[in-house]
C-alpha cells in the first residue's frame, strides 16, 4: 500500500458525537442525515414508513431510525453508546450517538473520547439549556477540535434570523471560557431536512453550509499529533521459523509523529538507541508510519524491548514520571476512593496506582471549582493526584489525546472505574 493511499484512509473517515439534551431531535437528525445523504435502504425506509402509518403518525418518522436502539437500550441489553456507520462518495463516518439525559455524562466521554466533532443539539424554542453548558463542557475537556451547535427545530420558531442569532450570541459567551477553537453554527430542521443535507429555501438568511457539506469537508488532517514521535509497543513479533530467523518486529499503534525508515529512535524506559530498518503492515512495507496507523517496527539492533515499552526521539521524550495530575470523570456507582488502589491502564502499560489526593470537583453547569463536598460519584468530574507503580511515559492530554489519557479499573470486579486526562 503506497505511502498517499494509507495517509487518503486516515483522513477520510470523521468520527462525530452527537450530544443534546432528551427530545431535541437528535434521533430525527441522524435519521435525515442517513435518509437524505441516501445511506439507508428502501427496506429500512418502508418499515419505518408502515410504523409511523400504524402509529397514526403524519409523514414518515426518521427518529425511528435509531429509536430501535433505543428500546434495547431501555430495557438495559445494548451498551449505552450506540454507533452508526455511514458513507458519502467524499468520506466514512462513524457516528457516536450518546443518550441526553444528565445522568450519562460517562456515555459522552465514552463517546467522544476519539472524536474528531462534537455536534450538539439546542432546541430553537429553549436556547442555551444547562445540558448544552454540560455537553460543551466536556468536548472541550476532551480537547474535541471542532464543535458544531445545530440549532434544531427552526420550522417551530418560523425560521427565525433573531431567535437563531441569539441562541449563537448565547453559546459564545459562555463558550469563550472554553478551550475551543473551532466552534460553527447552523440553523437547522431535522423534521422537514432544512440544512441537514439540502440547503433551506426558507433560511435565505443564512449564508453558511448545510450540515452534511460541513462534515465532509471540514479539515481533520491535522487533528492529530504529527510533531511528537510516540510509538507504545503492543506485541513484540518474533516468528521462530526459518524463513523469518532474525525477525523481531515490535507492533503496535502510532500514538504521534512521524516515524521513517533510517529514523533514529530511542526505547524508553531503557534509553538505548537504534534505527528503523524496516516498517511493515499487513499490506507490505511502509516508507513512513504515522498516527492512527498499525503497524510493526524493526530496528537494527536487538534491543530488549517488550509490551508497554514506548519507542520515541531521542531529543524529543515525553515525561516520564510516577506521579500524575489528572481530571478524571467517574463511571462506577461506587464513589472514588481517597487513598484507594487501582488498576490502571496507559496506552499499552498497566500498572497499578493509589489516589494521592482529591483536589477538587468541577461543577459541570457553572465551571466553578467545589473543594468542599469531595466525594467523587457517578459522572462526577474532578481534578485527582496520583501515584502509579511504575513510572509512566506520558504527555499532558492537550498535546495529545493518546498518551494523555488513561483508564482507571477496580481490581476485585475488574470494571473501568474512571477515564483520565494527564494535565
Amino acid at each position: 500500500m503506497s505511502q498517499n493511499n494509507s495517509e487518503y484512509h486516515a483522513m477520510d473517515l470523521l468520527r462525530f458525537t452527537t450530544a443534546g439534551s432528551v427530545d431535541d431531535g437528535k434521533s430525527t437528525l441522524i435519521g435525515r442525515l442517513l435518509y437524505d445523504s441516501k445511506s439507508i435502504f428502501e427496506d429500512q425506509y418502508e418499515a419505518i414508513k408502515e410504523t409511523s402509518e400504524r402509529r397514526g403518525e403524519e409523514g414518515v418518522n426518521l427518529a425511528l431510525l435509531t429509536d430501535g436502539l433505543k428500546a434495547e437500550r431501555e430495557q438495559g441489553i445494548t451498551i449505552d453508546v450506540a454507533y452508526r456507520y455511514f458513507s458519502t462518495p467524499n468520506r466514512k463516518f462513524i457516528i457516536a450517538d450518546t443518550p441526553g439525559h444528565i445522568q450519562y455524562t460517562r456515555n459522552m466521554v465514552t463517546g467522544a473520547s476519539t472524536a474528531n466533532l462534537a455536534l450538539i443539539l439546542i432546541d430553537a424554542r429553549h436556547g442555551v439549556v444547562e445540558q448544552t453548558r454540560r455537553h460543551s463542557f466536556i468536548a472541550s475537556l476532551l480537547q474535541i477540535p471542532h464543535i458544531v451547535i445545530c440549532v434544531n427545530k427552526m420550522d417551530l420558531v418560523d425560521y427565525s434570523e433573531e431567535v437563531f442569532d441569539k441562541i449563537k450570541k448565547q453559546v459564545s459567551q459562555f463558550s469563550s471560557k472554553l478551550d475551543v477553537n473551532d466552534i460553527h453554527f447552523i440553523p437547522i430542521s431535522a423534521l422537514n431536512g432544512d440544512n441537514v443535507v439540502n440547503k433551506s429555501e426558507r433560511m435565505d438568511w443564512y449564508e453558511g453550509t448545510t450540515l452534511l457539506y460541513y462534515l465532509e469537508n471540514v479539515h481533520i488532517g491535522s487533528d492529530h499529533n504529527f510533531i511528537d514521535c510516540r510509538f507504545p509497543v503492543q506485541h513484540v513479533i518474533r516468528p521462530y521459523n526459518d524463513e523469518y530467523h532474525d525477525y523481531r518486529g515490535y507492533a503496535g499503534r502510532v500514538a504521534g509523529g512521524i516515524f521513517k525508515k533510517g529514523d533514529k529512535v530511542m526505547t524508553l524506559p531503557s534509553g538505548f538507541t537504534s534505527k528503523i530498518a524496516k516498517i511493515d503492515t499487513y499490506d507490505g512495507e511502509l516508507d513512513a508510519a504515522f498516527p492512527p496507523q498499525s503497524v510493526t517496527i524493526l530496528l537494527e539492533d536487538d534491543l530488549d524491548t517488550s509490551r508497554g515499552d514506548m519507542i520515541v526521539r531521542e531529543n524529543n521524550v515525553p515525561e516520564i514520571s510516577q506521579d500524575l495530575d489528572i481530571m478524571v470523570c467517574w463511571f462506577n456507582e461506587q464513589p472514588l476512593k481517597p487513598k484507594g488502589k487501582y488498576k490502571l491502564q496507559h496506552t499499552t502499560k498497566d500498572v497499578r496506582c493509589v489516589i494521592k489526593e482529591i483536589l477538587y470537583k468541577v461543577d459541570i453547569n457553572t465551571l466553578h471549582r467545589d473543594q468542599e463536598n469531595l466525594t467523587i460519584r457517578m459522572n462526577d468530574i474532578a481534578r485527582i493526584s496520583i501515584r502509579t507503580t511504575k513510572p509512566l511515559f506520558f504527555d499532558s492530554y492537550r498535546k495529545n489525546r493518546i498518551t494523555g489519557s488513561l483508564i482507571l479499573i477496580d481490581e476485585q470486579t475488574n470494571e473501568t472505574v474512571g477515564a483520565g486526562m494527564i494535565i
